[in-house]
This record gives structure tokens, C-alpha cells and sequence, in this order.
């Protein structure tokens, strides 16, 4: 699952949804770009529709490179990044292995990946992603259905063959990284595909569980074999940070999920309980940092270096006309909040927890 999914897309600037014609080196049918229809220049093998045959290769993946969502994807890397360091820092630190870290890395992301695919198809299918929605994969006809279904399956292939991999090579049981696993991928489908918990209030709920204790604790088992339920502890953090992204989003979005017939938690409490949730999500991760610090290193206060952008986006979000940039900004600080949190756990001489040591 994704929080991208609940992050906002942008419009990629180097499209502007026009449908292909049946021309060209690019191929006929298709969404093509204004890089492929402006070209690149004389001496370049430009073929009739203006562009070459390897500039058009290259704008489609980079369409897409931009319909991942990439710009999301530290919410599962960087519980990723935690429970690794969390399993170097360990009694089993001695089994630590950089081939099950990225085997690991690659299948959480490709699977992340996959959700943002899913979920841009479905909320399209559903009417929710209309002219003014921030997704423009499908709206501006820069990818068509099919090819989004395709790149969707085809992540999930990648994730389940990094998955297999990554089962060989791990001390873990395979029957416990399978639970976990299949229980994130078959949650990153849902959130919109089936059930969709995504519009029955439940997105919220998902979104905190997987981007955060699950996806450390997956991390933490690939690497060390073991089952250790403190780890999940210390994701908390993170998970409260990831859901404030979604939270900001559903927040802004709430008028037109309404008219789309959808339930989330934003709409459920109201726009006032929502600033005052969102202020909730954003600063009671630095409230625990503090105690941290205060009570087993001062490692620990290193994430509050970015406390005044929290303080800066909070007061954007309070505002109607600069909310439509709090999402995305909440994800950027996210990303830097996460990191140096993963810097102070590795560095700290003691951490919150009897089952970890120094290593």
C-alpha cells in the first residue's frame, strides 16, 4: 500500500494528454508527450511525427517512471531503512547481510509501487480522479488502462520474484516472511482494489499499520531470523508521520470525495477535527524524540532540526489557499525526518529497549 496513493502526483510537466494519432517511430495509439512532439533537434535521426525513435523510448518510461510515483516512495523505504538498522544494532547483528538488504529494499518498493499503480486505476475506474484530481496518469490519458494494469502486474511479478529470493536467502522461517509479506501486498491492492478500504474510512487505518510496524518489522525478521515484537515500537514514529501525509491529503480532498460518494476519516470528524488531528500527527513523533533524548541519548534529538518546517507546513495547512501544498510537503519532511531518525538509532549508545545493543 501506498501512501503515495495518497500523495499527490503532480502534473508531469512534459505532458499534456494528447492522444496519438497512428504515426511515427513512437508508435500510433498512444499517449505521446510534448518532448516527443516537439522533438530534439536537426541531425538527430527525427523521424515524420518530430521526434526519434529514442527519445520516444525515453519519454514513455520515463511516463512510466512518473506514474510510480517515485517521490513517494520513502514512506516504505524508510521503515525499510529502520528495520535494518535496528537488526545491525542487535544481539543478531553477526547475520546481517547487504544482499538481504536490498533483496528486501526491492520487494517492499516494487510492491509500494504496484499499490500506487492499483490505486490510480481504480480511482479512476470509480470517478473519484476527474479533471481537477491530482493523478493525471489516466485523466490526461498519459498511460491508457491497459497499460497501467500491465505495469501493475508486472510489479507485482518483480515483488513476488524478490520476495521468493529473498525467502532463500533469509535465516527467517519462510512461512512467517510469507504472512508478512503477502499480508502487505494483499493490503496494497485493497486499499482501493475490492474491498477498497480506501473508501470506507479505512485507508487511514491500513496506511498506519503498514508504513510502520509491519514494514520494520518484515525488515528486522528478513535480516535477523527473528521475531521481535519490541521493533514495532519504534515505528511508531514514522507511522504517525506517513499517516499525516494521507490525512492532509483526505483533508483537502474531502469536498470532492464527498460528491464521489466515499467515506474517509477527514469527512467523518469535520475540517476542524481534522486541523486538529493533523497538528497531532505531525508533532507528537518529535514529542517522543524528546523523551528519547532525554532519557537514553541525546542522538535521539536529532530529528527536532526539523521541527520549524513542521511548524511552517502546519500553518499551511490551516490555510485554504496554501493546503493544496501540504501533502507533498509533509512527505519531503517525512523523508528527512526518517533519515535522521535512522542516524540517531545507529549512533546512540543505548536504545529504548532491552532486546537491542550497541553494535
Amino acid at each position: 500500500t501506498t501512501t503515495s496513493q495518497l500523495l499527490p502526483n503532480g502534473n508531469p510537466t512534459t505532458t499534456n494528454g494528447k492522444a496519438g494519432g497512428g504515426g511515427g517511430g513512437g508508435g500510433g495509439g498512444g499517449a505521446v508527450s510534448k518532448g516527443q512532439e516537439i522533438g530534439t533537434g536537426a541531425g538527430s535521426g527525427i523521424g515524420p511525427t518530430g521526434y526519434s525513435p529514442t527519445s520516444g523510448t525515453f519519454m514513455k518510461l520515463k511516463t512510466y517512471l512518473l506514474a510510480l510515483r517515485p517521490w513517494s516512495l520513502s514512506a516504505s523505504l524508510v521503515p525499510t531503512l529502520l528495520g535494518s538498522a535496528l537488526a545491525y544494532r542487535s544481539q543478531w547483528a553477526a547475520e546481517f547481510s547487504m544482499a538481504t538488504f536490498f533483496l528486501t529494499a526491492f520487494t517492499v518498493v516494487t510492491v509500494h509501487c504496484a499499490g500506487n499503480v492499483v490505486n490510480t486505476y481504480f480511482d479512476f475506474i470509480k470517478g473519484i480522479d476527474k479533471q481537477k484530481a491530482d493523478d493525471r496518469t489516466l485523466v490526461d490519458h498519459i498511460l491508457t488502462k491497459d497499460e497501467v494494469v500491465s505495469l501493475g502486474a508486472i510489479l507485482y511479478m518483480a515483488g513476488c520474484g524478490g520476495f521468493v529470493l529473498l525467502a532463500v536467502l533469509s535465516p527467517a522461517k519462510m512461512e512467517h516472511l510469507a504472512l508478512i509479506y503477502f499480508g502487505g501486498l494483499s493490503s496494497s491492492f485493497l486499499y482501493t482494489g475490492g474491498i477498497g478500504f480506501k473508501y470506507i474510512a479505512l485507508g487511514d487505518l491500513v496506511i498506519l499499520i503498514l508504513f510502520g510496524p509491519i514494514s520494520v518489522l518484515f525488515a528486522f525478521m528478513s535480516q535477523t531470523g527473528h521475531l521481535d515484537w519490541t521493533t514495532m515500537g519504534y515505528a511508531i514514529p514514522l507511522a504517525l508521520n506517513t499517516e499525516a501525509i494521507l490525512h492532509s491529503n483526505n483533508t483537502r480532498d474531502a469536498d470532492n470525495d464527498r460528491r464521489a460518494g466515499i467515506v474517509t476519516l477527514a469527512i467523518l470528524i469535520g475540517r476542524t477535527a481534522s486541523h486538529v488531528l493533523y497538528a497531532m500527527l505531525l508533532f507528537t513523533p518529535y514529542s517522543l524524540f524528546f523523551i528519547f533524548g532525554l532519557k537514553y541519548s541525546l542522538w535521539f534529538l536529532l530529528p527536532l532540526v526539523t521541527l520549524p518546517q513542521a511548524f511552517q507546513i502546519e500553518k499551511r495547512f490551516r490555510n485554504e489557499q496554501t493546503m493544496h501544498l501540504v501533502p507533498r510537503q509533509t512527505a519531503k519532511l517525512n523523508f528527512f525526518f526518517g533519515i535522521l531518525y535512522i542516524v540517531a538509532c545507529c549512533c546512540a549508545q543505548q536504545l529504548p529497549t532491552l532486546g537491542l545493543r550497541k553494535h
